[in-house]
């Protein structure tokens, strides 16, 4: 596998990045080389329902922090003809992304669901109480993120724009510049640079914005209440709450891609098998017998 070295050569922004793999609060998301999709964990509401799709390019889960009143979520799916899948919890109609058409990246929150169509305009669907669907305005987004009740903006000029709750600053990133990548947790928000180096706002209870001395990154992800980082030679970081032990990836080798749920951390190999560590209550962590999950997602 060649890894980047950002100390060598600046990132590059990923036009419409595609995730192949997601975890949500208590199920996790993989998308394989030939187009159908696997689940493991919670499917209470058939948030794992996805064994009948097909011609898929990308995944998305629905997340959300650990609450005795909370744990319901959804999955979406990016067909390659630019149309939505979704299954799952669908209270706030978070689900209801049939009619959208041109999308090229999905993201998923808690109770609502972002599409980025082509032409660089957002799409919205779902909960909207702390306004995290007013991205109707947006333009010239090149890729997009969605936490509990907020949602994230990366525009082609590396600038960065934000909607929804704002109570802990995680929407205070309009002075952000050079960014390739972002990612949003319940209550922070994530901004790869560049230069491989990462930028953090939002809620630091758990030290889960402690990024300020990560170089070398190539991907970040953000769970509820931590926040995991890929480097260049394909090993992982991670700072925040390791109660569940989501934090344990300093031993993962031959990374391509990590995702972040609530509690647990999956993590992507160069030769398409995965990894995952954390809160496996629901066995959202039984991820070793997948194979074939497909490398790269851009």
């Amino acid at each position: 596998m060649n890894y980047i070295t950002p100390n060598k050569a600046m990132l590059k922004m990923n036009r419409w990045p595609r995730q192949t793999i997601a975890a949500g609060r208590r199920h996790s998301v993989g998308l394989q080389a030939d187009g159908t999709v696997v689940a493991t964990g919670d499917n209470k509401y058939g948030q794992c329902h996805v064994s009948g799709w097909r011609d898929i390019v990308a995944v998305a889960a629905g997340n959300v922090h650990m609450a005795r009143n909370t744990g319901n979520t959804h999955t979406i799916g990016l067909h390659s003809n630019g149309t939505v899948e979704a299954v799952g919890w669908n209270k706030h109609n978070q689900c209801h992304v049939n009619e959208w058409c041109d999308i090229v990246s999905v993201a998923a929150g808690w109770c609502h669901t972002i599409g980025l169509q082509s032409n660089g305009m957002v799409l919205a669907v779902g909960r909207n109480h702390e306004g995290e669907c007013q991205v109707n305005d947006w333009r010239n987004i090149v890729a997009i993120a969605a936490g509990d009740w907020h949602t994230i903006g990366l525009q082609s000029d590396g600038s960065v724009t934000a909607a929804g709750n704002n109570r802990y600053h995680q929407c205070n990133v309009h002075d952000w510049r050079n960014m390739v990548s972002v990612a949003a947790g319940y209550l922070h928000t994530i901004g790869l640079h560049s230069d491989g180096t990462v930028s953090a706002v939002g809620s630091n209870k758990h030290k889960q914005c402690d990024v300020m001395g990560w170089q070398g990154m190539v991907s970040v992800a953000a769970g509820s209440y931590h926040t995991i980082g890929l480097q260049a030679d394909g090993t992982v970081i991670a700072v925040g709450l390791n109660k569940h032990g989501q934090c344990n990836v300093n031993d993962w080798h031959d990374i391509v891609a990590v995702a972040a749920g609530c509690a647990h951390t999956v993590g992507l190999r160069a030769d398409g098998t995965v990894v995952a560590v954390g809160d496996n209550e629901y066995g959202q962590c039984d991820v070793s017998g997948w194979q074939g999950i497909q490398v790269h997602g851009d």
